[in-house]
């Protein structure tokens, strides 16, 4: 292996050690409580290491941030691809929702924990979270509309709210039971929208 190649694999390493490593923090402690000093500990490289892949903690955060979408994203996709009708694609998305929630490690949504943590709607970490949350609101919106037939931006936003309440209850109460009232929730909106589409 010539000695480019190996300095570019070491390189994607500890890149990818460091991102880890502060995926794993930020999400089970919060962000702001994080010294990069901690990260780069844990990670086991060093600060010059930490700056050559990152300008600093903010772009940290903001490759945590992306990587969690890129991950809802693939779930998603993975939803669609496995599932015939537009109701079955959603009803595979809550079951993700709901299997996310009851994982073990659960500490809500990693979105809307960045939020709180980063109240300026003009911050690029605010920003961020905005954009992963219009898109889900955009592909649930539209397969709600193909499951019923009809506009479904109503429906859309009830859908993403009951997972942000199941995703903030799902860490304060049984995940059992928050996961099931979830399903149940969805599955009635399901059920109205298939029966209002028949009447049309």
């Amino acid at each position: 292996m010539s000695r480019t190649t190996t300095e570019g694999v070491s390189t994607s390493k500890a890149r990818t050690r460091l991102l880890n490593t502060a995926t794993r923090i930020f999400y089970t402690e919060g962000i702001h409580s994080v010294g990069i000093d901690r990260i780069i500990a844990e990670a086991q490289v060093t600060r010059a290491t930490l700056y050559r892949h990152f300008t600093g903690k903010e772009q940290l955060v903001l490759a945590y941030l992306e990587q969690a979408d890129q991950a809802i994203r693939a779930q998603v996709a993975a939803a669609a691809a496995d599932n015939a009708t537009p109701a079955d694609r959603i009803r595979a998305i809550a079951a993700g929702i709901a299997d996310n929630i009851k994982s073990p490690g659960f500490r809500g949504c990693a979105f809307l924990n960045a939020a709180a943590e980063y109240h300026d709607p003009a911050h690029p970490v605010h920003q961020a979270v905005l954009t992963h949350r219009q898109w889900f609101l955009d592909t649930v919106t539209d397969l709600l509309a193909q499951a019923g037939g009809t506009p479904a931006d109503a429906a859309g936003r009830h859908f993403v709210m009951l997972r942000d309440g199941a995703m903030a209850a799902g860490c304060l109460f049984d995940p059992e039971l928050i996961t099931q009232t979830f399903l149940d929730g969805v599955e009635g909106m399901l059920k109205l929208r298939g029966a209002s589409a028949a009447q049309k």
